[in-house]
């Protein structure tokens, strides 16, 4: 299941019914949601590749460009993904037909520490899930795994930080999740922009 509508002219209908914002802004970024129902149509290396240039493209403190990429595609990639995803995680993710490990390296090129490269990888994650979006993929960033043993599993250096997984494919039919993944299988909410905004002091 892909998009049948431009992502950045209009509002796709499951995201009409549950998201409203209070402010004009592009439709891209209400239609960017993270299902976990994937089909079994495969992503081209094209897509793959220009999903990850885009992250590329991320600001980042210096320039430095901290994030790093671990990718699985093939069957057997796949299968060393799934062994240190946590088990409610596995039961959804195993269908998608990419994984991406985010991490950022946590030294600047001259080896000073970088403060900023938590801050710089989440940037380049925003980028990745938008180009995903118009090119009517699906994304999901997935917490839930064993750090420990994917730094071991795919040999990371301990130099960097190992933040998420990212599944990434087309959409599926929901009715592939189990009946409490169902129910959660539409477009999240978000708090009032008054709820999250302070302008000058927190007390003002």
């Amino acid at each position: 299941m892909s998009f049948s509508i431009n992502p950045t002219q209009q509002l796709a209908s499951e995201v009409e019914e549950n998201r409203q914002s209070e402010y004009s802004i592009n439709p891209l970024f209400l239609n960017r949601w993270s299902p976990r129902a994937y089909s079994e149509q495969k992503i081209s290396d094209e897509e793959l590749y220009k999903i990850l240039e885009a992250a590329t493209w991320a600001p980042s403190s210096f320039n430095d460009q901290p994030w790093r990429f671990f990718v699985a595609k093939t069957e057997n990639q796949l299968k060393t993904f799934h062994e240190f995803l946590n088990p409610f995680n596995l039961t959804w993710a195993k269908s998608a037909p990419v994984l991406v490990l985010l991490t950022s390296n946590k030294k600047r090129e001259n080896g000073d520490p970088n403060s900023a490269h938590t801050f710089d990888a989440g940037t380049a994650w925003g980028h990745l899930s938008l180009q995903a979006t118009l090119l009517g993929l699906s994304t999901h960033a997935i917490g839930g795994f064993d750090k420990e043993k994917a730094r071991s599993l795919l040999n990371v250096p301990d130099d960097f930080d190992l933040h998420v997984v990212i599944s990434i494919g087309y959409r599926g039919k929901k009715e592939t999740l189990s009946e409490s993944l169902q129910e959660r299988e539409q477009p999240s909410t978000r708090k009032p922009l008054k709820d999250v905004l302070f302008e000058g002091n927190i007390n003002q």
